[in-house]
């Protein structure tokens, strides 16, 4: 069906009829267009309190949801302060639509000195995005908005920016208010898929490495992995794509000098969705010596640092479908003895600043059921937990692995509660990370979420204080003074508990999940019972 409606607003039916219920946004006087058009919608509209957390907030529901995360920011410092979390999206393939006014077509690039104007907004976004257009033509939106999802569905997930000028807001809607049926992702070639059957058939130690691309096919995975009797390696954006207690999972352990010997030993290495980038390992090159076989839905990725000798790009579910259908029981000589050993050297390779980490994780682990999501930030206890931190399922450990930005956690918590209600949820966030986006206690509270913040507090910025010692340079800019946590998380009506046990921090844990509003609990690394 058309509209008589303006643009600004049958964009929002136009996204509603692709199945869009939630954006995350704050309304401006350039974006009063669109907001009529969610007055009248059944899309929910989330309150931020800065448009950074809107992108973070979409981050989180997507990630929850394997759908696409929609934030609705103004021109100019909306833009620009999403553009952080566009950085993020970008980096760990997150599918995220950001919609945007701009200035009048007119004035585009002009540098009239027009309210909120940037010279070339979309060149802000480029960058950061699968592609950053501005409509310039009512006729324009329908055709973006359909390449949007054709990203979202069957390419790398990645954001994508699409802004309306101020003259195309309020133009007369002449196109048809429907969602077009995206592709579907491709499947590799016949060839390819021969080729690397072939490989493995005749393997004595295959591994396979596990990344962010083989979120949604676990099943798959785990079946192809039992048939080569392989050990799996996860990264950590695909924690919990094969549980950690299976008894070929070796975890998010690819940065650990045990799990990159016995990784040094494989004949063959099949490394499905992933970039094998170095936040992935934490080294400058991963010491794969067999023979690569590399499974991605990004042709460049699937040959790029690490050349492979067969690439299928492609769908990873389809790919390790017709791999698992093509390939005979395998006689893996990596024994549940020699895993069980590379586990163990794991272990002992942790610090003791690790150790301590592993008290307050074991903790959390305890009491929080196994759909729970933990959405941690860039913060030394969220390191060891990339690590150490069992996950029974996809989708249940987010970290801002690429772009590796401070203040994430808590405001995609917030985004992946709302996309996953029926789940606990779980923020982990540094004393210095919090204060980034703290302001979003606020809409947590405002939305009646019963979101756990569990506030890891070392007084600092820890990790680079650290790093600064063991190089010999002064403590510089890393001792920050930190506000009253307890009071400030109950000045926007939050709970806050600051637990003085081992026992207590578990219960404070337990209370929080069926709170009415967040709830802050404080550990000290200091802490007595640590």
């Amino acid at each position: 069906m058309t509209t008589n409606e303006t643009c600004g607003r049958a964009v929002i039916s136009l996204l509603e009829a692709y199945g869009v219920d939630t954006v995350f946004g704050m309304p401006g006087v350039h974006t009063l267009e669109f907001y009529k058009g969610l007055a009248a919608s059944k899309i929910r509209h989330v309150l931020v309190r800065h448009e950074q957390g809107a992108g973070f907030m979409a981050d989180g529901y997507a990630r929850a949801t394997g759908r696409p995360g929609v934030c609705l920011v103004i021109t100019g410092p909306g833009v620009t302060n999403a553009a952080t979390a566009m950085g993020e999206a970008y980096s760990d393939s997150v599918p995220m639509l950001v919609l945007s006014s701009v200035n009048a077509s007119t004035d585009l690039g002009m540098g009239r000195g027009r309210l909120h104007e940037i010279t070339s907004q979309q060149a802000v976004t480029e960058p950061l995005t699968a592609f950053s257009r501005t409509a310039l033509g009512a006729g324009e939106i329908p055709d973006l908005l359909a390449r949007a999802f054709a990203v979202f569905a069957s390419a790398r997930p990645r954001p994508v920016h699409i802004a309306l000028p101020l003259d195309v807001l309020v133009e007369p809607a002449e196109f048809a208010i429907a969602a077009r049926t995206p592709p579907s992702p491709s499947s590799p070639s016949a060839d390819a898929l021969a080729s690397a059957a072939m490989l493995l058939q005749t393997a004595s130690r295959p591994v396979v490495i596990a990344g962010g691309g083989s979120i949604d096919c676990a099943g798959a995975l785990e079946r192809f992995a039992a048939t080569l009797g392989a050990p799996v390696i996860v990264t950590n954006a695909a924690k919990g794509v094969i549980a950690d207690d299976h008894p070929l999972c070796l975890g998010a352990t690819l940065s650990l000098t045990p799990t990159q010997d016995l990784l040094a030993s494989a004949d063959v290495v099949v490394a499905v969705g992933s970039e094998l980038a170095e936040t992935d390992s934490w080294t400058d090159r991963l010491p794969i010596s067999g023979e690569l076989i590399r499974i991605d839905i990004d042709a460049v990725a699937a040959q790029r640092d690490y050349p492979a000798k067969v690439a299928l790009v492609g769908d990873a579910g389809a790919a390790l479908t017709a791999l698992n259908d093509a390939i005979d029981a395998n006689s893996c000589t990596i024994t549940d003895r020699e895993r069980n050993g590379v586990r163990k050297k794991c272990l002992n390779a942790m610090s003791p600043l690790s150790r301590t980490h592993m008290i307050v994780l074991d903790a959390m682990r305890g009491v929080l059921p196994d759909d729970a999501i933990v959405v941690t930030d860039m913060t030394q206890i969220a390191y060891t937990g990339n690590t150490y931190y069992p996950c029974a399922r996809p989708r249940s450990w987010f970290h801002p692995n690429g772009y590796g930005t401070l203040g994430y956690a808590l405001p995609a918590a917030i985004g992946a509660r709302l996309g996953a209600p029926q789940s606990a949820v779980v923020a982990l966030v540094g004393d210095g990370g919090l204060l980034f986006t703290v302001q979003e206690l606020a809409t947590a509270a405002e939305l009646g979420l019963p979101l756990v913040v569990i506030l890891w507090n070392n007084d600092g910025l820890g990790q680079i204080r650290d790093d600064m010692i063991s190089k010999g340079i002064p403590e510089v800019g890393v001792n920050p003074r930190n506000p009253d946590y307890q009071l400030l998380a109950r000045a926007f009506g939050c709970h806050a508990v600051r637990p003085d046990s081992l026992d207590g921090f578990a219960d404070a844990i337990t209370n929080a999940l069926g709170a009415d509003v967040p709830t802050l609990i404080e550990v000290r690394q200091d802490a007595p019972y640590l």
